[in-house]
């Protein structure tokens, strides 16, 4: 970065190291207080900066609309059904506050799991943060506390099904008031926590 003391920049072989490593932080990459890794490179999806000097509340580049109280939720699969995971990562600090996976699955399915957890976490802890998710499915079937897939259970998809149920129980018997908001990927670019495999 021009005219940035001590700036540092690393390269990846490929993109999703690259936002592993932006996302979780590399040896390489200064730490920021708060316990976040701050980007180095002046570019990011939407032509953000890193973050915008006005912007004292994360260390992400997030747009101006974006809320940085949240928690934004992703979900990755190696084919459709195939090994799916999901994370959850904190817009403030930039830090992974869960990851959980691989399991066979759907994305759909990694998605609405991800939004439960992270739900479930800011219940436990207290916190009225928002939950940003890219996926209108998920979204839907956490409203409907259900998750409404055509997924097939059978041996393969058994540990899945349980995690499905453990989800649908816990919305059952929990009523939460967080801001479950849609993450504008055509606006915003991709969601903090995507796992960089399109």
């Amino acid at each position: 970065m021009n005219g940035q003391e001590g700036a540092r920049y690393k390269s990846f072989p490929t993109r999703e190291e690259a936002a592993c490593a932006f996302v979780e932080g590399a040896p390489e990459m200064p730490a920021r207080k708060g316990g976040g890794v701050r980007k180095t490179s002046n570019s990011s999806a939407g032509g953000l900066q890193n973050p915008p000097d006005w912007r004292t509340d994360t260390v992400l580049p997030l747009p101006p609309g974006v809320v940085a109280e949240a928690i934004a939720v992703d979900a990755a699969c190696s084919g459709n059904p195939g090994r799916m995971e999901y994370r959850g990562v904190d817009l403030r600090t930039g830090m992974v506050l869960f990851h959980f996976g691989p399991v066979f699955g759907t994305n759909n399915i990694g998605e609405f799991l991800a939004i439960v957890h992270a739900l479930a976490l800011l219940d436990k802890e207290g916190r009225q943060d928002a939950l940003y998710s890219d996926s209108r499915n998920a979204m839907l079937w956490v409203r409907q506390r259900r998750c409404k897939t055509k997924l097939v259970e059978n041996a393969k998809t058994a540990e899945v099904f349980s995690m499905i149920r453990r989800a649908e129980k816990w919305l059952r018997e929990h009523t939460y008031t967080n801001p479950l908001l849609k993450w504008e990927t055509g606006k915003w670019g991709e969601i903090p926590a995507d796992f960089g495999r399109k």
